[in-house]
């Protein structure tokens, strides 16, 4: 069985993924404690179940993690039905209003200048960082503009967010627990005077339109709610993205045939930079009575995992699973998750990879300056800097 923390097995988990696949589509995994479903119907059917699902056990001891524990207690990821189907329809309400259509041509003009920027540093320098340059800034701006967070303030939220999300991964000091725990408590503080201003001066952003919805609903999104939310659209758009960009163009720039063929499969290609490289690797989902998942018993009370970066490789269900195509169609990956869970920022990711995928189109000759180093997590998979060059 593999270790989450072995750095070959991180540099390309692929292989292993295979080998399991290869003897059962799902194994108990003893240093993660859960089961993993590796094969591509498996991990579909642990989504979908409706006896599999996110039951949320505060982070311990509780009294050290008030504030991240608030933020999941309330998230629409982080519960079930009843609560769940409030929480997302009246989340769907104020999401539903045309934000994404209305950022629509703001996220062309920021990927686009971003870009711009990058050619830039990369004359000037010989090389640059295409995450610090584009991938990190990018959906941090968009998620900012989509929450009406004041561009003074938006230097914030990155810090804030890459310190919460590291409590995901396994086996996490007890100091970087720490300051997930403080990021969680300054980020809540925030949207709670944010909030209040746009109660007080409404805007045409969703943070004014969560406020409305709570007001209008005679209290059923609460404040704390509406905090938790905020916080979920960012963490979630912003990690997720910015792995996807990264390891997109990773996978389209080792493949020049591929990176050719861009300019006319944007929309196709966003999907294949989300399969061939799963940003999210795991997602965990837990038993509320004894389920079997192909053949295997999860007994109520224990966890069960969609090993989503073993699901899209399975050849099962993808033609040639470990080639880089940017032409396939259909494909069908879990990498927006699946079932009443199906990740709900889904329109706008898609809508910030492609703007930044059709922004590179303008720098054909771009390529890589090196090996880039991997980061040292299993579940957030992505670069730690990913150096370009090649821009005239």
């Amino acid at each position: 069985m593999f270790d989450p923390s072995d750095p070959e097995f991180l540099t390309d988990p692929y292989p292993a993924f295979a080998e399991l696949r290869a003897k059962a589509p799902v194994h108990r995994h003893d240093g993660l404690g859960l089961a993993i479903a590796v094969a591509h119907p498996a991990a579909s059917a642990v989504l979908r179940h409706r006896s599999l699902g996110r039951i949320w056990r505060d982070a311990t001891p509780a009294e050290q993690f008030v504030s991240f524990n608030l933020l999941h207690r309330n998230s629409l990821l982080e519960n079930e039905p009843p609560a769940h189907t409030r929480l997302r329809r009246l989340v769907s309400s104020a999401f539903a209003r045309g934000h994404v259509e209305r950022l629509r041509p703001r996220v062309e003009e920021i990927a686009g200048r971003l870009v711009g920027r990058l050619a830039e540093r990369v004359r000037d320098e010989g090389t640059a960082d295409f995450l610090a340059e584009v991938a990190q800034p990018l959906p941090v701006e968009v998620i900012a503009e989509l929450l009406g967070v004041p561009e003074a303030d938006r230097s914030r939220l990155v810090p804030w967010s890459n310190q919460i999300v590291k409590m995901y991964e396994y086996g996490l000091p007890e100091d970087k627990r720490v300051a997930a725990e403080t990021a969680a408590g300054e980020f809540v503080a925030y949207l709670r005077e944010l909030s209040a201003e746009r109660a007080a001066n409404p805007g045409d952003d969703l943070i004014s339109d969560l406020v409305r919805v709570r007001d209008d609903n005679n209290g059923r999104l609460s404040d704390d709610e509406l905090v938790a939310t905020a916080v979920l659209l960012l963490m979630a758009g912003h990690e997720a993205t910015v792995n996807v960009l990264g390891n997109g163009l990773r996978a389209l720039l080792d493949r020049r045939d591929q990176w050719a063929l861009l300019p006319s499969h944007l929309d196709s290609a966003v999907e294949e930079a989300i399969r061939f490289d799963s940003p999210l690797q795991l997602f965990e989902r837990t038993a509320t009575e004894d389920v079997e998942i192909a053949g295997f018993r999860v007994e109520e009370g224990q966890k069960i995992a969609a090993l989503l970066g073993a699901a899209a490789r399975d050849p099962e269900v993808f033609a040639e699973p470990d080639t880089f195509d940017v032409t396939r169609s259909p494909n069908p990956h879990l990498g927006f998750g699946a079932g009443i869970h199906f990740c709900l920022g889904a329109p706008l990711a898609r809508v910030e990879i492609a703007a930044a995928f059709r922004a590179l189109t303008t720098l054909p000759e771009l390529e890589l300056a090196g090996e880039p180093p991997r980061r040292p997590e299993f579940v957030m998979r992505g670069y730690q800097e990913l150096l370009v060059t090649g821009v005239r």
